[in-house]
């Protein structure tokens, strides 16, 4: 493995710009029509039916059918389903917990907040049938099998993205987007994943970014390049497996299935930035399902190299917290990419002042449906680029019914008082200008 192929993986994960305050103006959207179908609107929790804790990130799916979200922080989900899935039922799945299966026409809609309780299923290691416990070879065989548990034909899909900036514990910059996605299949290797913006909306509060400017640099292809299975350079692939050590930490059940949980971390000896994390992999088809990731961030210096670009002179700035998730959905015996997310967290200090300035960004998408028929590849002029900030492409949102039947990531409770804040400080914004 060589190591500028892994400089250009670990920097195309995650980029952030750092600019002197300037003006800003957002470009106009870009937007498309797209057909009316009636629906009802389910809004859920989804918790632990022992302790009532909140479940996040799990996966709320209509079963026969692509659509599908995650829960967010709060374990909330909302979904808009189409009538001709009425007749269907919700299947809810969370690592180490029974999937729970609801039938749809027994939820209520118009606002109504439906409880969703999960039962935990642990599987001691000893129950599972015998087969290799070495966590090495678990992943070797993770690694052969790519080809036959992905899909083997392109997909398109549509995708909710949404990014966030905070400065300290205050949000500053909120964006969404619905976009598309072309997905490559896995066993190709000189076909790549590429996205286009189909319709956006942003809010940022330059005034709280105080005397930086936070550019979050291409969001949206970034979050597709977590997609491990698919850009597997520095994890998934026998040449990099050499610079970590593993362990079999437990089986626990995802999907109704068991799954071993490999833990792994760069070995002492590899001196350039890696990975620590933990793996899922189901047992039966030694599939990936999910993996949970971070940057390994002892060597700061190193760390900060690969995340700033550009910086302004006096300043310091240092990586705080890296971390990544991603996670797949199974049909008809192939996987698919379901969900990612990247959280990045910097210390910024001034020169001459006295308290540090910490600033989080945030982005995750979701993947709602998808389709295998038809899937022509995206033109050059419509793709997303790494160097685009998703910012500068999108216009200010005040519609609470901007999305309409289109199925969203529901916003926490910090982040849905921060779009009200925003909104009506842009409102505000909008009036003073009218009466200049």
């Amino acid at each position: 493995m060589k190591t500028i192929n892994r400089i250009s993986f670990l920097t195309t994960v995650l980029l952030l710009a750092f600019t002197i305050q300037s003006s800003y103006a957002g470009n106009s959207e870009k937007s498309r029509k797209s057909d009316q179908q009636d629906y009802i609107t389910i809004k859920g929790k989804v918790v632990d039916a022992e302790t009532g804790e909140a479940l996040v990130f799990a996966t709320v799916a209509v079963t026969e059918s692509n659509v599908a979200i995650i829960t967010n922080i709060d374990g909330e989900f909302t979904l808009k389903v189409g009538n001709a899935l009425i007749s269907k039922d919700l299947e809810v799945s969370f690592l180490g917990y029974k999937n729970k299966v609801v039938p749809i026409s027994s939820m209520r809609d118009n606002g109504y907040k439906n409880m969703i309780s999960m039962e935990s299923a642990p599987i001691p290691i000893k129950e599972v049938i015998v087969r290799p416990l070495d966590p090495d070879l678990i992943v070797e065989n993770a690694i052969y099998k790519i080809s036959r548990n992905y899909e083997s034909i392109p997909n398109l899909m549509t995708a909710f993205y949404r990014e966030t900036i905070r400065k300290n514990r205050s949000y500053v910059s909120i964006g969404e987007a619905a976009v598309e996605v072309f997905k490559a299949p896995y066993a190709n290797d000189m076909r790549f994943d590429a996205a286009r913006l189909y319709k956006g909306r942003k809010s940022t509060d330059v005034a709280r970014m105080d005397t930086v400017l936070f550019k979050l640099q291409g969001g949206i292809s970034n979050t597709l390049d977590l997609d491990i299975v698919k850009n597997t350079e520095l994890i998934l692939t026998i040449d990099a497996m050499k610079s970590y050590d593993y362990s079999l930490t437990s089986v626990i059940e995802i999907d109704g299935r068991p799954h071993y949980v490999i833990n792994f971390i760069q070995k002492p000896n590899v001196d350039i930035p890696l990975f620590v994390g933990t793996l899922f992999i189901e047992v039966e088809s030694g599939a990936i399902s999910e993996a949970e990731f971070g940057l390994n961030l002892s060597d700061k210096a190193a760390a900060t190299s690969i995340f700033v670009r550009k910086k302004p002179i006096g300043m310091e700035v240092t990586p705080e917290l890296v971390t990544y998730r991603t996670k797949y959905r199974e049909q008809n015996g192939k996987w698919y990419f379901a969900y990612s997310r990247a959280e990045v967290k910097f210390k910024v200090n001034w020169k001459k002042r006295l308290f540090n300035t910490y600033y989080t960004t945030m982005s995750e998408m979701a993947i709602t449906d998808r389709t295998d028929q038809e899937v022509i590849k995206f033109a050059g002029k419509e793709k997303l680029r790494y160097s685009d900030v998703f910012s500068e492409k999108v216009s200010d949102f005040t519609d609470p019914e901007f999305w309409g039947d289109y199925n969203v990531i529901e916003p926490d409770q910090s982040i849905e008082s921060a779009i009200r804040r925003l909104s009506r400080k842009l409102k505000f914004s909008d009036r003073d200008d009218l009466n200049k």
